[in-house]
């Protein structure tokens, strides 16, 4: 179905492979257009209960693809315009999936490699990654990723990161705020594992509720309206039937039915 990804299922956990070692992962509109349509139909499907998103080979994602870069700067603005469109429509469609995602990260996550990181619910990273929003390099400015990375790191490190294009090693990425775990290359997979397992955990459409309540609460102003907005969401929260069968497999000591 896709020529420049692998979708591995184990379980109720899918692995978006990105699949273009030769060229680190980087992405042209091929790849933009299928990581768009395996975010969509993942999400669609109720057997699938976390995502991860990785890269084959020694990196995760080079970023662009420079030959698709190199055409860009010669097209129009109206062609360049619809480009970035799909490219931000794309990095929108994995940000706002129902379910947990997680960007498992090992060497050059560079430019929107950053931005496939950020926009993804949490990452566990290598000790071999590296980051870089890297596009005032050439000219050009980390726009489509922006919100994402800004809601990681905040307007502070972005400052800096956005205009100096420094390379962010991962263990200043877990500093700031970038990835969540940063473990040995040879651990990589075991602390994904393992933060699978707890997050398979919580009841579906919890996670969805939570995942949708950051958003709601972050950056408002602790007042009234945020006060009824919280009370209001988890009072409906309550009288789920998912919220009925965990306090009932609490109380019984049984697991509940999303765990059977």
């Amino acid at each position: 179905m896709y020529q420049t990804l692998d979708i591995e299922r184990r379980g109720q956990v899918a692995t978006i492979w990105m699949n273009r070692p030769a060229v680190f992962n980087a992405f042209d509109q091929q790849l933009i257009a299928e990581l768009a349509t395996a975010c969509a139909a993942l999400d669609a499907d109720d057997s699938v209960r976390v995502v991860v998103l990785g890269g084959r080979g020694k990196h995760f994602s080079a970023g662009a693809d420079l030959n698709w870069m190199r055409q860009a700067a010669s097209a129009s603005h109206e062609q360049n315009l619809e480009d970035a469109r799909i490219f931000a429509d794309m990095l929108r469609t994995l940000a706002h999936m129902s379910k947990p995602t997680i960007a498992r990260v090992q060497g050059a996550a560079l430019g929107g490699g950053t931005g496939l990181t950020a926009a993804c619910d949490m990452a566990v990273a290598a000790s071999d990654a590296v980051f870089s929003t890297s596009e005032v390099k050439f000219g050009i400015i980390p726009s489509a990723i922006s919100p994402y990375v800004l809601r990681a790191i905040g307007p502070r490190h972005a400052l800096r990161y956005f205009q100096s294009a420094e390379r962010i090693h991962a263990e200043r990425a877990l500093a700031i705020g970038l990835v969540s775990e940063v473990v040995a290359p040879e651990l990589l997979d075991t602390c994904l594992d393992q933060l699978v397992e707890a997050l398979l955990q919580g009841g579906p459409l919890a996670k969805q509720a939570a995942k949708d309540l950051v958003g709601a609460v972050y950056a408002q102003p602790i007042d009234e309206k945020i006060s009824e907005e919280t009370a209001q969401r988890i009072a409906y929260q309550r009288t789920t039937e998912e919220a009925k069968e965990g306090f009932s497999a609490f109380f019984d000591k049984r697991p509940p039915a999303w765990l059977v």
